[in-house]
């Protein structure tokens, strides 16, 4: 199912009050990720004062634990929707001299070129419909040589039915992003794990820009 820019401003308006409260039942693996890219920098060097950006970073969850996790990053949140970057600002309070909010579809002058060390997309590739290749391809761009691109999302599933629904939610279920990823960047780390007795896979995949 396509889906715009205005379409998820206005599906995230209604969901950013319990966002927090109902997604830790179905995505799954966000701390592994932040884990695996936390040790993918320290095994670069990079992880003092690393430059990190999350595209899609929501209520600010990730970027709260990011900042734990890497106490001398930059780090910089892009969101789509006014009421997630406003649960964000107050999720990221304690850390607010590093973080940098920014609202807007994430594109080519979201961030300055090779200015990263590292990117995440944690379930939110799979809603770039159109454009998740575009998204990759810009998150290549604004990665530095040698800098990773880290991803969770929801990767397949073997029943029309819940494909279906979970287009009506924006999101599509079909497989496209490992390969994509695969194509453009090296990989360090591919991961798929069945959720709900298979209903559905999701995956966490980190790759190096070489």
């Amino acid at each position: 199912m396509e889906c715009s820019a205005a379409g998820l401003k206005g599906y995230y308006r209604l969901h950013a009050g319990i966002y927090d409260a109902t997604r830790w039942s179905f995505l799954f693996d966000r701390a592994r990720l932040l884990e695996l890219s936390c040790a993918a920098l320290a095994a670069t060097g990079r992880e003092h004062g690393a430059r990190v950006a999350e595209v899609g970073c929501g209520t600010g969850r990730n970027l709260r634990a990011l900042a734990r996790m890497l106490p001398t990053a930059r780090l910089t949140g892009l969101d789509l929707c006014p009421p997630m970057l406003a649960r964000a600002r107050k999720a990221t309070a304690t850390a607010a001299d590093r973080v940098t909010l920014a609202c807007g579809a994430y594109g080519p002058d979201s961030l300055g070129h090779n200015s990263q060390d590292l990117i995440v997309f944690s379930y939110a590739l799979t809603m770039f419909n159109p454009g998740f290749e575009a998204a990759v391809e810009t998150a290549w761009l604004h990665v530095r040589p040698g800098g990773i691109v880290a991803v969770v999302d929801f990767n397949d599933s073997p029943f029309p039915w819940f494909r279906t629904w979970m287009g009506l939610n924006h999101v599509r279920l079909d497989g496209h992003l490992p390969p994509l990823l695969a194509a453009r960047l090296t990989t360090l780390s591919y991961e798929t794990k069945p959720a709900y007795a298979g209903l559905w896979r999701h995956f966490c995949f980190l790759g190096r820009k070489g």
